[in-house]
């Protein structure tokens, strides 16, 4: 999917939203759809994972090639050392 695919997708979720159309839980998980989609295509040999545990990175989602990686990226969003996981997103 390519980036005016993606923000077109994100529109039409917007406008079924104003119409009455759609729910906010529906245009959230169109949205995140969309995201993950665009993100997993955006880089080669990726997978969206997303961070569990420490609140501080409670839900981060990341792209990366393995989990061991997608720790790293989530790790380098916070100071410190916080205790998590990843879970990879299908």
């Amino acid at each position: 999917m390519d980036r005016i695919s993606a923000l077109r997708n994100v529109e039409d979720a917007l406008a079924d939203f104003e119409d009455g159309d759609a729910s906010l839980g529906d245009v959230e998980d169109r949205v995140l759809g969309v995201l993950r989609t665009y993100a997993t295509e955006f880089e080669d040999d990726g997978a969206a994972f997303r961070a569990t545990g420490d609140p501080r990175v409670e839900g981060v989602v990341v792209v990366a090639e393995s989990e061991d990686a997608a720790r790293e990226r989530v790790a380098e969003r916070v100071d410190g050392d916080p205790e998590f996981g990843v879970e990879r997103l299908v």
